[in-house]
């Protein structure tokens, strides 16, 4: 009914009709976690937090580098009576309320905080997973522009950029080639981004059950509106990679495809070195920078057994990262040198960097071994000297009865038997549509096995037999953590674990991330980033755009 004169357009932009969720699920402590809103009371287990008031968080990783100073400073302060009481997984749940990363509209569909709040977006940390969830959101639904003067559409420049990345990024000599129609059939569908966080102290299974009670509400909201939509597409981080393969063996159907990055696929032996000495300060080949913030991030986590163990030991989510029954054998090892002179030191490479001192070292014991072959085995023992749970560091807050049935210990042992339980049950299972890439960088070393050091000074009467290493007595720890062992109750020897020997990310090792070869449609052997930040590398970036295209090509 207006003047032909009038000549003014209006865009409006609508989404297709036919939709796919993309859900990405994260890491270990990726997921923020508050004091549960309303704790039950009068159960057998209390689910009332005792350091802060229900619905205030418990854990939220720093953002930025200030914010990561000042955190270290605060956990540094917390005692390991007040981890424990903290981080206690029954009195915690996912926390909705981080910082998010509001997507710009542009020529995009307009999000609000609100529906981005809805989507699960401020349950995920926002450094680690803000840019990732950006990106999708925004490129996915962005595939070609129109040319008002040439008539005609053109490829959008991040899909360009795709295109046209070389193979070797992603560890490839060739990789098909993403072609124009590729992205016709991309854009004919809707590709709304979620989070999904959990618990990541509780059972994988427990998380995975959440998952999949996620996955189907999303689809549920969707046939709701009456959009079409029958499967999402999950993109996975580290630990959250464990998840989504539980959940997608339960509900294989509902899922498209599946990316997993960084997963530790058949554990990781730094989760024992951990536990066993606390987190690491730093990678022998870092840089001063990376060495400072890495010792931030181990006095966050817990520099030291006292700190780790009480949160870490009676988590069976935590638990489910160790080397599991699939994982390459032997990887724990008891390695001693001997010196012909000077102090007795910590590690392999000697406080006194004396190495013209050094004779050949002997690994005297390896495991898992002949006469000890099940890795939970090893995990439940709470005897041997090298054991993964000191048993008198679990529980410094008193919450076990240790006069009934053994205590803290039950505990213990319960939490790896559903380890244990998780890992048998999941197998080797993936998704028929997986990809999976991981690192596999001799610049991002990390612990393909964990070998306890000491070093032997010349004079000892003691010849050292894999016998009398093994019943060696544990007398204590040093001022510096190392573990103090007594052979025959004459020698003392004072064991550290060494440092990483193996390509990977920093914490995977490549032995575990290359798990999923044979049994997915592609892995992709990567370089060029920690483990942490793998999903804001712009190529790890691209090469999950390339594997979202491959997935929709398949939907019919």
């Amino acid at each position: 009914m207006s003047s032909a004169d009038y000549t003014i357009r209006g865009l409006g932009l609508v989404p297709p009709n036919k939709i796919v969720p993309v859900i990405v699920v994260p890491g270990i402590m990726g997921t923020n976690l508050r004091a549960k809103q309303k704790p039950r009371l009068g159960r057998l287990e209390d689910e009332r937090n005792r350091m802060v008031e229900p619905g205030r968080p418990a854990w939220r990783p720093p953002n930025g580098d200030s914010g990561g100073l000042k955190a270290a400073n605060i956990w540094d302060m917390y005692t390991p009576r007040e981890r424990q009481l903290l981080l206690d997984a029954a009195t915690l749940e996912v926390d909705p309320d981080g910082p998010i990363v509001i997507p710009k509209s542009e020529d995009s569909y307009v999000l609000s905080e609100r529906d981005l709040r809805e989507r699960g977006w401020g349950e995920l940390h926002a450094d680690s997973y803000g840019g990732l969830l950006y990106a999708l959101q925004t490129r996915l639904n962005q595939t070609f522009g129109f040319d008002e003067h040439g008539k005609k559409r053109f490829v959008q420049p991040h899909w360009k950029e795709v295109m046209a990345c070389d193979p070797r990024r992603w560890g490839l000599r060739q990789f098909a080639p993403l072609t124009e129609d590729h992205l016709v059939k991309h854009a004919e569908y809707y590709f709304p981004v979620y989070a999904a966080g959990y618990c990541w102290l509780q059972d994988c299974k427990t998380s995975a059950e959440m998952l999949e009670k996620r996955v189907l509400e999303i689809i549920n909201s969707w046939e709701g509106a009456k959009r079409q939509c029958s499967k999402v597409i999950l993109v996975t981080h580290s630990m959250g990679g464990l998840i989504a393969r539980a959940c997608a063996r339960r509900i294989p159907d509902k899922i498209a495809g599946v990316i997993h990055g960084v997963m530790p696929a058949l554990g990781a032996p730094v989760a024992y070195r951990r536990l066993a000495f606390g987190t690491e300060p730093s990678s022998p080949n870092s840089s001063p920078l990376k060495k400072f913030a890495d010792s931030r991030v181990a006095m966050i986590l817990g520099n030291r057994a006292e700190k780790t163990t009480p949160v870490l030991a009676t988590s069976p989510g935590a638990l489910e990262l160790l080397p599991n029954h699939l994982y390459p054998h032997p990887w724990l090892h008891v390695r001693v040198f001997r010196f012909t002179s000077g102090p007795q030191g910590a590690n392999q490479a000697g406080e006194t960097g004396a190495h013209s001192y050094q004779t050949k070292p002997n690994d005297a014991l390896s495991f898992p071994n002949a006469n000890l072959q099940n890795p939970y085995d090893l995990y439940r023992d709470m005897k041997f000297w090298f054991r993964l749970v000191n048993p008198e560091l679990a529980d410094p807050a008193g919450k076990y009865d240790n006069s009934k049935r053994d205590g803290v210990v039950s505990a213990i042992k319960k939490a790896i038997n559903t380890a244990e339980t998780f890992h048998r049950t999941l197998g080797d299972y993936y998704h028929p549509n997986t990809y999976a890439f991981y690192g596999d960088d001799k610049e991002q070393l990390s612990f393909g096995q964990v070998r306890w050091v000491a070093l032997q000074q010349a004079g000892s009467a003691t010849a050292l037999t894999p016998a009398n290493l093994t019943a060696a007595r544990y007398i204590g720890q040093s001022e510096t953590g190392q573990r103090r062992v007594l052979v025959e109750g004459k020698t003392e020897l004072r064991f550290a674990p060494d440092q990483q020997d193996a390509r990977g990310d920093g914490t995977v090792p490549h032995q575990s991330g290359a798990g999923p070869a044979g049994k997915v449609k592609q892995v992709f052997a990567t370089e060029g980033y920690d483990h942490q930040g793998s999903y804001n590398n712009e190529h790890m970036l691209m090469l999950t755009l390339r594997l979202i295209t491959k997935i929709v090509q398949e939907i019919s």
